[in-house]
């Protein structure tokens, strides 16, 4: 029969050194360096054709829903900049610049 556990665990690398740390990943939208939740958005809607994704953070991803329908979206595609210029969204930015990766908290309704 065989052994459950063998006496030199899968692990047991001696050239193993220490783990590297992960490259902190930059959200789209705020610029920020993501936290431990990260969003991965398609910024024009799989609806809509879109197969990209970018990483942002969770409140990020709801503004954007909340001030733009899908149409919106796909006019803007990749286009971060024109969405910024938006009075809403650069409010937001603005205000969530200086907040903690992963702060979160509750967002504006729908404006439909």
């Amino acid at each position: 029969m065989a052994r459950k556990h063998s006496r030199h665990g899968p692990y047991d690398d001696p050239d193993r050194g220490d783990p590297v740390p992960a490259v902190a990943v930059q959200c789209w939208l705020c610029g920020r360096p993501t936290g431990e939740t990260i969003v991965w958005h398609h910024p024009v809607p799989k609806s809509r054709g879109g197969r990209d994704v970018v990483p942002m953070h969770p409140i990020c991803q709801q503004t954007l829903t909340a001030n733009f329908t899908n149409s919106e979206l796909q006019r803007y595609g990749m286009d971060v900049e024109s969405i910024l210029a938006h009075a809403a969204v650069r409010k937001f930015v603005d205000w969530v610049a200086n907040k903690d990766p992963d702060f979160t908290a509750s967002t504006t309704k729908k404006q439909r």
